[in-house]
């Protein structure tokens, strides 16, 4: 059997800048190319299920924990040794939850471990039921108990972070956790906590502004951030006959990594939306850094689908595979004929009332059509096409008719710098 060693950095291979792969992601296409059987994966990692069946082994390291401050600070932060707690780590931390829960255990009854979700191969056997699935981790609850239920206390970070929103694994916790439940974090050094609460609200207003900013979009930009996820394929065509309904048009962007500069050379597009794994849809981006705003599969689907449950009562799903049929979370398009097309909404961003989508079926040719002009020329009637007739300048002009005809001369030779007529200087 071959086995490759793959860093969360991508070093042994570097593909992540021609398909888009973040480092947390297995690097299954990096192994077809090499001909590998199997891959160890080494740092962090999402824990996303690969699209290809391949063995993969995770290292996740093993960071050292100060468990009698931790538990001192567990026991500052819940006085009350009924409340439920769920013990929560970065991924480099997990290997000392369970000891630190033997600490707590004597006092607090209802604590529960999390630990992390490794992907199964297909193939795979295992009679033994699995239990709670989310963010990446496991969760053994006790039959008839519910996540929302309990708060969070979670080991992990550094005080030496000036900016505690670059850390893509909390992010995802705190925008999909219960908001009426505590959420505690505490540094596995020096047992520091921080109540995370207000840091969560503001992810969630920046998240509802988003939001808004997609319902005011008519052009959306999809940018296909990953090909070794499982179900990529599948949520994109749901994200595109999702914009299909909502009215929006939408285009197809496979562009690697997005930055600033790539991005730049859309400006028809509102806004992009980025399909790629929990941590890389939630990767920190530098403030005023791209020309419009870059959304998760789950943003567009709170915008577009209007049987979504309003804000507060919606999950905040990071995963684009939850969104689709078969998961729990997946709410089904209303029919055309549904009351839910025609609900008057008006823009918060703006103050405009937004008209109601026109629902165009998938086979509708009105994503080709042709719109005949005074002169009987052809232009594709779509965003791009308008964006650009309203430029002040639209390219060079063909001039069409008004150039005389000539036979075809040699032109110079040679590179910019020096052309062979030129001469050497």
């Amino acid at each position: 059997m071959t086995w490759i060693e793959c860093t969360s950095w991508s070093e042994s291979l570097d593909l992540s800048a021609t398909w888009g792969v973040e480092g947390c992601c297995v690097d299954v296409l990096g192994a077809e190319q090499a001909g590998a059987q199997a891959l160890v994966h080494f740092g962090p990692a999402c824990l996303s299920p690969p699209a290809r069946p391949l063995p993969v082994a995770f290292i996740l390291g093993q960071r050292s924990v100060a468990l009698e401050l931790c538990a001192k600070a567990f026991e500052a932060q819940n006085p009350d040794p009924t409340v439920p707690v769920v013990l929560l780590s970065e991924p480099a931390c997990a290997h000392a939850l369970e000891a630190l829960a033997t600490l707590l255990r004597p006092r607090y009854s209802d604590l529960v471990v999390s630990s992390p979700a490794f992907p199964l191969r297909v193939d795979s056997l295992n009679p033994d039921p699995e239990p709670l699935e989310r963010f990446g981790r496991h969760f053994p609850l006790a039959p008839g108990r519910c996540l929302e239920e309990y708060g969070a206390f979670y080991v992990g970070g550094s005080e030496s972070i000036s900016d505690p929103d670059h850390d893509p694994d909390l992010s995802r916790l705190l925008l999909g956790w219960a908001p009426g439940q505590s959420f505690f974090s505490c540094c596995p050094d020096t047992g520091q906590t921080r109540n995370e609460g207000a840091r969560a609200g503001r992810l969630r207003a920046r998240r509802h502004y988003l939001v808004e900013r997609a319902r005011d979009a008519r052009v959306v930009g999809l940018l296909a951030g990953t090909l070794g996820v499982a179900q990529h394929r599948e949520a994109l065509a749901h994200l595109r006959n999702l914009t299909q309904a909502a009215g929006k048009r939408s285009y197809v962007l496979a562009l690697g990594r997005p930055t600033p500069a790539k991005l730049a050379n859309f400006p028809e597009v509102d806004v992009f939306v980025l399909l790629a794994c929990p941590l890389g849809a939630l990767a920190p981006q530098p403030s005023g850094s791209f020309f419009r705003p870059v959304l998760t599969p789950c943003e567009l689907e709170a915008a577009c689908n209007p049987a979504w449950p309003p804000p507060g009562l919606a999950p905040h799903l990071t995963h684009y595979a939850d969104l689709l049929p078969g998961s729990p979370f997946h709410v089904p398009l209303p029919p055309p004929d549904s009351e839910l097309w025609d609900t008057p909404d008006v823009s918060l961003i703006t103050g405009d009332l937004r008209p109601p989508p026109a629902w165009k079926p998938s086979s509708d040719p009105g994503c080709t059509a042709l719109t005949p002009r005074p002169q009987l020329e052809l232009a594709e009637s779509s965003p791009a096409a308008s964006f650009l007739s309203s430029r002040s300048w639209q390219g060079l002009q063909p001039r069409l008719g008004q150039t005389p005809v000539t036979g075809a001369v040699s032109g110079r030779r040679g590179i910019a710098i020096a052309y062979e007529d030129e001469g050497s200087s």
